[in-house]
C-alpha cells in the first residue's frame, strides 16, 4: 500500500509542486490544507502516514499545528518545510516533535529522499 500524505502550505503553487513530486515517486496525497488549523483537522480525519507542514501560514502556523498534531498522535510523522532564514523556527519545530525539515526552494530529489527517510523511521 502506498504511504498516504497530507500537504499543508499556504501557497497553492507549493502544494502543487510537492503533490506532483510525491505522486511521481509513488506516494498518495490524500489531502491538502492552506493553514495549520485545516491541517490539524485533516490529520485527525485522515490519519496519514506523513504530513508536510509549512512553518509560516495565516490562522495557525506550522509550529502550533505540529504541537496539536503531536498531542493528538505522538507517533505522527511530520516533515517541516521552511523558507530561508527561519532557522530559529526549525529548531523549535524539531524540539516540538518534527522528524526533520527541508528548506525552500528545494529540489524534487531532496524532497523525495527526505520523505523516504522520515517514513522509514
Amino acid at each position: 500500500m502506498k504511504p498516504r500524505i497530507i500537504i499543508v502550505d499556504d501557497a497553492a503553487f507549493m502544494r502543487m509542486k510537492i503533490r506532483l513530486a510525491l505522486e511521481k515517486a509513488g506516494y498518495e496525497v490524500v489531502g491538502e490544507a492552506e493553514n495549520g488549523l485545516e491541517g490539524v483537522s485533516l490529520y485527525k480525519e485522515l490519519r496519514p502516514d506523513l504530513v508536510t507542514l509549512d512553518i509560516t501560514m495565516s490562522i495557525m502556523g506550522g509550529i502550533e499545528a505540529l504541537k496539536k498534531i503531536k498531542e493528538f498522535d505522538k507517533n505522527a510523522r511530520v516533515l517541516m518545510v521552511s523558507a530561508m532564514g527561519q532557522e530559529g523556527f526549525v529548531k523549535e519545530a524539531v524540539l516540538s516533535g518534527a522528524k526533520t525539515f527541508i528548506v525552500k526552494p528545494f529540489s524534487e530529489d531532496i524532497l523525495i529522499k527526505t520523505v523516504k527517510k522520515v517514513l522509514s523511521n
